[in-house]
């Protein structure tokens, strides 16, 4: 019996239930949904730690499905086990949300040591390992988003008959859930370009695998397991467990394939009513105030920002401490005002920038505690901390709190109304700035169980936080994009995508992006005073002599496919530099309707950290918006177009003719030529 759920089909043959073809792309073998390790019973040997061969994956036999407009939920089961995998479709673009609930049907308790979300058995031939494509996007502190391309036979899977122990394995273990890589990757056919994206909605550990079974390949995803992360999880009679969410969605090629993972995401992102319409946010951390604001500091800057339509000012680390910045961190925790660097309150600060027309934010670490807050050390218990063999979890002088104890949630759901209430708050900017490991061992069979379980407390707080503000804007930043996963971002309207100081180089960010996060989330930086000299003292003097106008442009340029979070001196700037400011505000601030429908558009593919030229852009079929930079590269350059049939091409911003570059289009590809060797601007281009 054959059904279809979207792009995925189905086959139900001998009381099994396999998935068999995604779209035009038929499986090349049959394998179980779903692999369930149950420990101490029998896993197929000779396998190494793959994750297929579970001890119920064969096991299990289909009992039902129920097929809804949206949904299809399948039932199997072993003497063991019952599994309910659970697909959800949102109706436009092809992409589709699973989880799997696993079931202890005994009667006795069983410990589960492996889960998956999903497994894509045989989806394609051993034959084909040189044409299979895997794409990953590697991260690191300034260095997110970026994206390393090998064939499956490069990553170690040989097309040979016998081989396989091997299997392409990649994961995360830890509270920062992308760390070093994007929870997700592109498996491209180089010849017939068809494509498929997966993503793991983990904002903790999580696991996939790539692995030869047969003479096919499979794809396994899921969260952490015993192998990787150190998890397992007791199940007693009758109880239950759900996995991470995975996602797919498929396409012909690169474009179409982040079109529908876009359709896709934007379904299942976090939204809130004051971020509607997308609304310019300045924030005085990045080369301005850094640790250090304090209200004198505010009342000198917050007059210039507001006279350039800015919405929300957000006062970043620092509000809360009587510390030297340089010194801070190990003493947070309290998230009480300081008298030192506000001596009339938060509350009087927060007033005058409303004064202004802004709205006002607020930055609070709710995760963790300084080890020397001396205050919140009195106040919690042992078992507010996250710990392991009896002893607290200490990172860079901070511990972290466990979500799972009331007592945190009490205490920080307070801190959170003071903010709000008290010191008027409409904005709070949710930092994480430091991993805790693999987890915890209190009150969980192992840390990773004990990570997991927390993680999930977090942002079950943070909804009810969402849902007793809900005129309040919130951020998720992990020290930059350390956290920017699709579990996070569905708690959260707004996520930071970096904290590179250097604008030069935050293109090869901003460049990727969007095939990160939909453009509606994705705040990048933009400091167009950017010195990146630690313990120089800018002047206007110096500001006219060194800020040039293209430094304002690329700087705008680079935050414009995505969210603002303007920073910087611009008060040191004379009007003419701050008019291209404001242009650059009301450009982002006209492009919102367009941005919210808007697809990703990379002519160029995915740029590298030694690209010379990178473009992206947005388009909704009818015109393209498409930022490009040139890094030191040729001033005269081509840039196809073909596949979106372009007919004319102008400079949007900036809009004033003393900053136009020659660009027209020919034959469907667009010509530039840079008037500098490093340059930006933003093209509005006629489809």
């Amino acid at each position: 019996m054959n059904f279809s759920f979207g792009a995925l089909r189905f086959d139900i043959e001998n009381e099994h239930i396999y998935l068999i073809g995604i779209g035009e792309v038929d499986f090349a073998d049959r394998g179980p949904l779903c692999e369930v390790q149950v420990a101490g019973e029998i896993k197929d040997s000779h396998l190494g730690i793959k994750m297929v061969n579970s001890s119920e994956g064969h096991k299990l036999r289909y009992v039902q499905h129920t097929l809804t407009e949206r949904t299809l939920e399948i039932v199997q089961q072993s003497e063991l086990v019952r599994t309910v995998t659970t697909f959800t479709s949102f109706g436009d673009g092809n992409g589709i949300q699973v989880s799997t609930r696993v079931i202890n049907r005994s009667a006795q308790a069983i410990v589960l040591e492996e889960v998956s979300a999903l497994v894509l058995a045989g989806f394609a031939p051993l034959s084909c390992t040189r044409q299979l494509q895997l794409t990953r996007f590697l991260q690191s502190h300034h260095a997110e988003c970026q994206p390393l391309t090998n064939t499956i036979e490069e990553l170690g899977i040989f097309s040979t008959v016998g081989q396989r122990q091997a299997r392409v394995a990649f994961g995360n273990v830890g509270s920062w859930s992308t760390k070093e890589a994007l929870p997700q990757g592109i498996l491209c056919h180089t010849d017939t370009q068809n494509a498929l994206l997966f993503q793991i909605e983990s904002n903790n550990s999580w696991y996939y695998e790539i692995g030869v079974k047969g003479l096919s390949l499979y794809l396994y995803l899921g969260g952490a397991n015993a192998s990787h992360g150190a998890w397992s999880k007791r199940l007693e009679s009758g109880e239950e467990y759900r996995t991470v969410s995975v996602s797919l969605a498929f396409g012909k090629g690169l474009d179409d394939l982040l079109g529908n993972v876009t359709r896709h995401r934007r379904h299942i992102a976090g939204k809130c009513a004051p971020d509607a319409l997308l609304p310019s946010i300045f924030n005085e951390y990045m080369h301005l105030s850094w640790d250090s604001p304090s209200a004198e500091a505010t009342r000198k800057y917050a007059p210039v920002i507001s006279r350039l339509g800015i919405q929300y000012y957000v006062i970043d680390c620092g509000w809360h401490n009587e510390e030297d910045g340089n010194v801070i961190y190990p003493y947070v925790g309290h998230w009480k005002e300081s008298q030192k660097r506000f001596p009339l309150g938060v509350r009087e600060t927060t007033d005058y920038i409303r004064s202004l027309g802004m709205k006002a934010g607020l930055w609070i670490e709710p995760e963790i505690i300084g080890c020397k807050c001396a205050e919140m050390l009195d106040f919690y218990d042992d078992d507010c901390f996250l710990s392991r063999h009896g002893k607290r979890i200490c990172t860079m002088n901070r511990y972290f709190l466990d979500y799972r104890n009331p007592k945190v949630i009490s205490y920080m759901t307070e801190s959170i109304r003071r903010m709000v209430e008290d010191y008027g708050a409409d904005y709070i900017k949710m930092d994480f700035n430091q991993d805790c490991g693999v987890g915890t061992d209190r009150d969980a069979l192992t840390p990773g169980e004990g990570l997991e379980s927390h993680a999930r407390a977090y942002l079950a707080w943070i909804d009810e936080i969402r849902a007793r503000f809900p005129d309040v804007l919130l951020e998720t930043c992990s020290s930059g994009g350390m956290r920017m996963d699709y579990a996070t971002l569905s708690h959260f309207s707004i996520v930071s995508t970096s904290d590179q100081t250097s604008y030069t180089r935050y293109p090869y960010i901003a460049g990727n992006v969007l095939a990160a996060a939909i453009p509606e989330q994705a705040a990048v930086w933009s400091y167009p005073v950017g010195t990146d000299m630690p313990g120089f003292t800018a002047t206007a003097e110096w500001a006219c002599e060194h800020i040039s106008d293209e430094q304002i442009i690329m700087n705008m340029v680079n935050s414009l496919l995505g969210r603002i979070h303007l920073a910087s001196h611009l008060e040191l700037l004379n009007q003419h530099k701050l008019d291209l400011i404001a242009e650059g505000i009301t450009f982002y601030d006209e492009m919102t309707p367009f941005k919210k429908v808007a697809l990703p558009c990379m002519p160029l593919g995915l740029t590298r950290f030694d690209n010379t030229l990178v473009a992206s852009g947005l388009t909704d079929g009818n015109k393209l918006l498409l930022a490009v930079w040139n890094l030191g590269g040729k001033r005269e350059v081509e840039i196809p177009l073909c596949a979106y049939a372009p007919k004319s091409a102008r400079v949007a911003y900036p809009a004033a003719p003393e900053y136009a570059i020659d660009c027209h289009v020919e034959s469907g590809v667009l010509h530039l030529t840079f008037t500098e060797d490093v340059q930006a601007r933003m093209l509005e281009i006629t489809l």
